[in-house]
């Protein structure tokens, strides 16, 4: 029997339903890391927060409903471990975002969030210090500003 989802993001992390444009969740995680750069709605989806995005204005807000359902729901949890594993490849292996001032900051800040709230704050923080190793690597080339908003995503 399937599991009853609760909106159009639980719907979408659990793998029953489609984001804004009808895809699935694994369409988005096969994206190639151009495509992941050049596309700009589906990160709201995969990492979705309860404050309208700015960037987004028509993508859904998580729901308090929402947030109990993911983190009870094992295979949405799952969903947002290969995301965040996804996302940290890309990071991994593109440096365009290694730069002053870049749109992936935003993207890191919603990422970490979002992780905090859906699956705990280990997670977000283990995120947050990968993306810092990364950063210092590149000799710390993103603005103070970017990773204060990270840190305190972290709650760190």
């Amino acid at each position: 029997m399937a599991l009853s989802t609760t909106g159009p993001l639980h719907a979408f992390l659990a793998g029953t339903g489609r984001d804004g444009r009808g895809r699935l969740v694994t369409d988005v995680l096969a994206f190639t890391d151009d495509r992941l750069e050049e596309v700009h709605d589906y990160i709201q989806w995969l990492f979705p927060l309860p404050t309208r995005s700015a960037a987004q204005p028509g993508a859904p807000v998580l729901t308090q409903a929402e947030i109990d359902a993911i983190r009870a729901d094992r295979t949405a949890q799952d969903t947002l471990e290969r995301a965040t594993e996804r996302m940290l490849r890309f990071y991994r292996d593109t440096r365009w975002w290694l730069t002053g001032y870049d749109h992936n900051h935003l993207r890191i800040t919603r990422i970490i969030h979002s992780l905090r709230i859906l699956i705990g704050p280990d997670e977000a923080r283990r995120f947050h210090e990968a993306i810092l190793a990364l950063n210092e690597v590149a000799g710390s080339p993103v603005n103070a500003r970017s990773r204060t908003y990270w840190s305190d995503a972290a709650g760190a």
